[in-house]
């Protein structure tokens, strides 16, 4: 017979972007590991990306289970776009904001506390605490941000303290890079880190997905951490065929916090010195990029070369990957971003092109390119080991010595093997707690 967990989740298909991938994935192979996913989310959410290719992928064995939500996402864009970008992910300074903006921010930071989604939480625990009971669910695991979901946890665990539950942090809370520009009190500051000691402190598990995370988490009061990365799935592309430009890649979002100022630095240079390269070179985009970094990248000698592409499919994306060349990956410029590894390095990993990391010295990042031997990771100071790096690739390009990393070195991080893991460690905490067949 199999155990039942249920999932609760504010991101789901048909929502595009990273934050959906991570579940929809472990929820596709948990069956086959002996679990019954049970999957709570809202009914009318206000998803900022939509990505129907997704929702093709969801494990038809998977119940799904609705429930209404209100947000204010459609008051606060009301008062400016920004709030828009904020809503998917896209955190801009505040340096060029106007005043609409930052009072929203403000209000965001203050009023909504842990996030906008805080009105989902008393309903969901209401419905909820029947719905455990009447489908004998054995595991509850809160997926989040938004962290509201994981302080619907923490109520129906107060509600019922045998209740085994497991908080998964794709992203941190207050130690997530941004936290300091949120514009919060010092009571806000204090309500926010209260909230997250208590999830700490109360889940029988929480989930990493980074190994600084899994850290950090600990030194908050948590009783144990398990880092389960991301990773991919059936992305692997075992083509290794020429281009017909020496395109350097992003693929996602990318925002001003995480503008690599330093590549485009390099990249003006090499356009100006070598006419080869500047002819050759195509500087792609897939997904949406700040305005400001692109403002300033079509006023560069770059823009002759530049070819955005907008936001794309998650399988669309995926062929875009394959045909680059080197794939550009970027962190915050700061110490507590070392514990970010966004999503998308594993579709990387599994394209076999060249990975091109910044970000800050020994980030976790830069742990798994070296440990899979698929690229380099530089700071955002570097410039002329960058610059090499750089050429170096565009002469094997030119002599079509196309570099392809093989797979074998990356299995470990296939959502499958991953999968296996979050199986062996649910199955340790129902043994922790007496749970049993």
């Amino acid at each position: 017979m199999k155990k039942k967990i249920l999932l609760v989740s504010y991101y789901w298909p048909p929502a595009g972007g990273p934050g959906v991938q991570r579940w929809l994935k472990f929820t596709k192979y948990l069956p086959a590991f002996g679990y019954e996913p049970h999957v709570y989310i809202p009914e009318n959410p206000s998803y900022p990306i939509i990505d129907q290719s997704l929702a093709e992928e969801v494990n038809p064995d998977v119940k799904i289970i609705k429930y209404p939500i209100w947000e204010p996402y459609q008051i606060a864009e009301r008062l400016t776009k920004r709030n828009k970008d904020f809503k998917s992910g896209q955190f801009e300074t505040s340096k060029k904001q106007g005043f609409l903006s930052n009072l929203s921010l403000y209000i965001r930071g203050n009023f909504f506390i842990p996030d906008a989604r805080k009105f989902w939480i008393r309903p969901s625990i209401k419905f909820l605490e029947n719905y455990l009971k009447e489908n004998k669910i054995d595991i509850l695991i809160t997926t989040g941000p938004p962290h509201s979901m994981h302080l619907i946890g923490l109520g129906l665990k107060r509600k019922d303290p045998k209740l085994q539950w497991i908080a998964d942090f794709r992203d941190p809370w207050t130690q997530i890079s941004y936290y300091s520009q949120l514009k919060l009190t010092s009571s806000s500051d204090l309500k926010h880190k209260k909230l997250e000691k208590e999830v700490m402190q109360n889940a029988d598990l929480i989930l990493s997905t980074s190994y600084t995370d899994k850290e950090n988490f600990k030194e908050l009061g948590a009783k144990k951490v398990v880092c389960i990365t991301n990773g991919f799935d059936s992305e692997i592309n075992s083509e290794n065929t020429q281009t017909t430009k020496f395109t350097l890649a992003y693929v996602g979002m990318l925002e001003t916090l995480r503008n690599p100022h330093n590549l485009w630095k390099v990249l003006e240079e090499l356009i100006k010195q070598r006419s080869d390269f500047r002819n050759d070179f195509q500087l792609k985009f897939v997904g949406k990029v700040s305005d400001s970094i692109m403002d300033d990248l079509n006023k560069s000698s770059l823009q002759k070369n530049i070819i955005n592409k907008g936001y794309l499919s998650h399988t669309k994306s995926i062929l875009e990957m394959n045909d680059s060349n080197i794939l550009l990956i970027t962190s915050f410029n700061e110490e507590k971003s070392k514990g970010i590894i966004p999503g998308k390095l594993f579709e990387y990993l599994a394209s076999g092109k060249t990975i091109l990391s910044i970000g800050t010295k020994e980030a976790d990042v830069e742990r798994i390119i070296t440990k899979t031997e698929t690229g380099k990771h530089f700071s955002y100071e570097d410039t002329d080991d960058l610059k090499s790096f750089i050429l170096s690739e565009f002469e094997k390009w030119k002599n079509n010595n196309i570099p392809h990393f093989s797979s074998r070195n990356i299995n470990e991080f296939h959502r499958k093997e991953l999968t296996g893991k979050l199986a062996k460690v649910i199955e340790n905490v129902c043994l922790e707690t007496g749970i049993t067949e």
